[in-house]
């Protein structure tokens, strides 16, 4: 078994202002997925203005997309009950199928305003959502949330809120799974000449098998529970959708070539 890295979840404090670690991730998923879009702006025949305003409205979609989704699918008699809650994203809970709806919003936007197809902005953003997605569990295994399924393998955790049993630290897998080897898959698949929403599928294919696999490792919701058969989640129900969108888009792809 291994021990748990205490980490104070406040970052900086700067008198009454706090910089949390959960709030710090994201922010370095945004910079991170900036500069990869800067540096894929010349390949793509995009201004540097335009990767500019389309990370700007993608911000926006994830966090706003994010909360709304996590209210909606996770949280939704607690935001009711108390809706300050909504606003309080410092304290964790962002919904990563609501955020990939308020991204397609976003893009939707930006599509009309630069003129550029959907499925080109979509396969431009595709490889930059991974390294996102790897700081934002990070800082979900700071925050000591969303830990996984007692398990007596060596690299078990003792989480401060999961009880005095040791679990999978299933933040980590995800980080791995959904984050970084996406990440490599994508940006490997994207070097070359594809048709067009071959890699928009691909993302949504890939996501949703490692987010269905990491499932099995993660402790589901409270307020769900097991949905049927004792191990199926909420989390792998709202990724079904999305492994069945993903193989369709990438055979409508491959059928068209454009």
């Amino acid at each position: 078994m291994m021990t748990y890295p205490l980490i104070d979840p406040v970052a900086i404090q700067l008198g009454p202002l706090a910089v949390h670690w959960y709030g710090l991730m994201y922010l370095v998923g945004f910079v991170a997925a900036w500069a990869l879009a800067r540096f894929r702006a010349n390949d793509y025949r995009w201004e540097k203005s335009q990767v500019e305003d389309l990370l700007f409205y993608g911000a926006i979609g994830v966090i706003i997309g994010g909360r709304i989704g996590y209210a909606l699918f996770y949280d939704l008699p607690n935001v009711i009950s108390n809706p300050i809650t909504l606003f309080k994203v410092w304290q964790g809970g962002m919904s990563f199928h609501g955020g990939l709806l308020g991204v397609l919003i976003a893009i939707g936007f930006f599509g009309r305003k630069s003129g550029k197809s959907f499925f080109e902005i979509s396969d431009f953003v595709a490889p930059l959502v991974p390294l996102g997605l790897f700081f934002g569990r990070i800082g979900n295994f700071i925050n000591g949330e969303l830990w996984g399924r007692v398990s007596d393998v060596p690299w078990a955790m003792v989480f401060p809120t999961g009880g005095p049993l040791a679990r999978h630290p299933s933040q980590l897998y995800q980080a791995m799974l959904e984050g970084l080897l996406l990440f490599i898959i994508l940006w490997w698949f994207s070097a070359k000449t594809r048709p067009r929403a071959a890699v928009s599928g691909l993302f949504l294919l890939g996501y949703g098998c490692f987010r269905f696999i990491a499932e099995f490792f993660r402790v589901p919701d409270p307020q769900y529970g097991y949905l049927a058969f004792d191990w199926f989640t909420m989390g792998q129900l709202l990724c079904v959708p999305m492994i069945i969108a993903g193989l369709i888009m990438m055979i409508w792809a491959y059928q068209r070539k454009t």
